[in-house]
C-alpha cells in the first residue's frame, strides 16, 4: 500500500480532484438560482482543485432539507385547532378594514409564510434591553410548566449569567426547561454560557454544532439568528435582542424586542419546537408542552402572522414578503436596519416603488459595531440614492433594531437584517402586522432616530477619497457572506 501510494499519488490526487470537482460543479448548476452565484462557485471550483470543493460545500451549500415533524398547528396542537379557527383572519377580512392592496398582500403571506394571520394578539414593544430583560425574567420566574427558548447570541456576562440563573431556578422548580443557542453564537463568550446552563440541570444544544461528526459539514455556514422564548405556550418574546450586557445600562446599544400573547404563540412555539427536534431527535409533546391560548377577542387588530426564514422549506420567505410589500406600496416605505446589504431584486423593488411615487426612507445606523459590513453597505449608497430612496445615518448609541413599516398600515419586525446573510442563509423568525396603531409605534420609533440622523447625499459621497470608495466596492463584493 505505502508503494502504490508513494509512485501513484499524483494519478490519485488527479482523480479525486476531477471527481470532488465535478460533483461541486455539478451541484452549484443545478441548485444556485441566480446565474451569477452559479458561475462564481463553478470558477472558483474549477479553478482551486480540491480545495475549491472544500470551500464550496462549507459555505455554498445553502440548504437543508428537513423534515418538519410539526408541519401544521393543527397536527401539533389538536386540542386548540378550533378554537385557533375563530381568530384566523382572511384576505377579504385584511381588504375591508385596510384597503384592496393589503388584501392582496394578506393573500401573498397566505401562500409564502403557511401560517394563518390570526386576531386577536397582543404586542407590547419593549424598547431596551433593560426593560426586555426584565419582561422575559419576570415570564420566567412565573412559569408553572415550561420554558422553551431558542438564541443566536447568550453571553456569558451580567446579563446571561442572570438570565441563565432564572431559568436553572425555573428547573429546580419542576418547569421543563429547553434552550437551544446557534453553534456560533454560543462562542461569541469563553468560556460559554452552555457549561453553566449544562450544570444548573438545563437541557441545552447547539444548533448545527455538530457539523463534523454530525456529517452536517456542507450547512456549516447556516446559522439559526432567531430570538423566542416561549414560556407556558401562553406567553411568547421575539424580536432582534440577542442575551448580552451591550444592551442594558445608560450608554447601551439600542434594540426593540416583542412580547407577544394571541394565536401567533402558537406558531412561534412551533417554530422553535421544530428547531429543538431537528437539533436534538426530542419532540416537545405531553401536557408541560401544550400550548395555552391567552387571546383577545377574535377579529380585532392587530392582525398578525408568523413569517418563517431558513435555508430549508422556508428559502426566502421574508425576501418575498418584503419585496411584495413593495410592489403594493401606496404611498410609503420606511426602513430600520443595522445592516442593509439587500440583493439586486429587492433594490429594485424598492426602486420601482420610488419612482411610482412612493416615499422611500432607509434609517441605518452611524456607527456600526461590524466595520466591514458598515463599508459594504455604503457602496450602495449611490445606486439607491439615484434611484429615489432617501437615506439617513443615524447618530448616537448602535441601533440594532429591524423595523419596518408601508403605508402606515403593514409592518415587518423580528429577526431578519436586510442582508444575503438574513434573507437567504440564517434561520430567521419575523411578525407581519396589520394594524394602524402598532405602524405608529413603529414610525415613531424611526422618527426618534432621525431626529439627530444626517441624510445622505450623493454630493457627499462623491468628496470621498478614491481608495475609500474603492475598498468599499471590494468589501461589497463579498457582501452575499458577510
Amino acid at each position: 500500500m505505502i508503494y502504490f501510494l508513494d509512485h501513484y499519488w499524483p494519478h490519485i490526487l488527479a482523480v479525486l480532484s476531477t471527481v470532488m470537482g465535478v460533483v461541486a460543479a455539478i451541484h452549484a448548476t443545478m441548485t444556485k438560482r441566480d446565474v451569477r452565484a452559479a458561475i462564481g462557485w463553478v470558477g472558483v471550483i474549477i479553478l482551486s482543485p480540491i480545495l475549491g470543493a472544500v470551500i464550496y460545500a462549507v459555505a455554498g451549500v445553502n440548504r437543508i432539507r428537513r423534515a418538519s415533524f410539526i408541519a401544521r398547528r393543527s397536527l401539533r396542537h389538536g386540542h386548540v385547532a378550533e378554537m385557533l379557527q375563530h381568530y384566523d383572519v382572511g384576505s377579504d377580512a385584511v381588504e375591508n378594514r385596510f384597503g384592496g392592496r393589503m388584501g392582496a398582500l394578506c393573500h401573498l403571506g397566505e401562500r409564502v409564510t403557511r401560517h394563518a394571520l390570526s386576531s386577536g394578539n397582543r404586542i407590547m414593544p419593549l424598547t431596551s434591553g433593560d426593560e426586555a430583560y426584565a419582561a422575559m425574567e419576570k415570564a420566567i420566574d412565573e412559569a408553572s410548566h415550561s420554558i422553551l427558548m431558542e438564541t443566536y447570541i447568550f453571553d456569558r456576562d451580567e446579563a446571561g449569567l442572570r438570565l441563565a440563573g432564572r431559568l436553572i431556578a425555573a428547573r429546580k422548580r419542576g418547569v421543563e426547561v429547553r434552550v437551544l443557542i446557534d453553534a456560533v453564537g454560543a462562542r461569541y463568550s469563553v468560556p460559554s454560557i452552555v457549561g453553566d446552563l449544562v450544570a444548573g440541570g438545563i437541557d441545552v444544544a447547539a444548533f448545527n454544532g455538530k457539523v463534523i461528526s454530525g456529517l452536517r459539514l456542507p450547512y456549516a455556514n447556516l446559522r439559526t439568528h432567531r430570538k423566542i422564548l416561549v414560556v407556558d405556550g401562553a406567553i411568547a418574546f421575539m424580536g432582534g435582542m440577542n442575551i448580552r450586557k451591550d444592551f442594558t445600562g445608560p450608554d447601551a446599544a439600542r434594540d426593540t424586542h416583542f412580547r407577544v400573547t394571541g394565536p401567533v404563540v402558537s406558531d412561534l412555539f412551533v417554530v422553535a419546537a421544530d428547531d429543538w427536534h431537528f437539533e436534538t431527535g426530542e419532540a416537545l409533546q405531553g401536557e408541560a408542552w401544550r400550548v395555552h391560548l391567552s387571546a383577545g377577542e377574535p377579529g380585532h387588530a392587530p392582525f398578525s402572522r408568523v413569517v418563517v426564514s431558513g435555508p430549508d422549506a422556508h428559502l426566502e420567505s421574508n425576501h418575498r414578503m418584503l419585496t411584495g410589500a413593495f410592489s403594493v406600496a401606496e404611498r410609503s416605505i420606511r426602513i430600520m436596519s443595522p445592516y442593509f446589504l439587500p440583493d439586486p431584486i429587492f433594490l429594485a423593488a424598492l426602486a420601482t416603488a420610488a419612482r411610482r411615487g412612493v416615499a422611500v426612507e432607509i434609517v441605518i445606523p452611524s456607527e456600526n459595531n461590524l466595520a466591514i459590513v458598515n463599508h459594504a453597505m455604503q457602496a450602495q449608497f449611490p445606486q439607491i440614492l439615484r434611484d429615489g430612496c432617501r437615506i439617513f445615518r443615524s447618530k448616537g448609541r448602535f441601533d440594532h433594531s429591524k423595523l419596518l413599516v408601508v403605508d402606515d398600515k403593514w409592518c415587518f419586525v423580528g429577526s431578519s437584517n436586510l442582508d444575503s446573510r438574513s434573507l437567504r442563509l440564517n434561520f430567521e423568525i419575523d411578525l407581519e402586522v396589520y394594524d394602524e396603531d402598532f405602524a405608529g409605534f413603529v414610525a415613531g420609533r424611526m422618527d426618534a432616530r432621525k431626529q439627530d440622523a444626517e441624510e445622505v447625499t450623493l454630493e457627499s459621497l462623491h468628496h470621498k477619497p478614491f481608495w475609500l470608495k474603492l475598498m468599499q466596492r471590494v468589501l461589497w463584493l463579498a457582501s452575499p457572506y458577510l
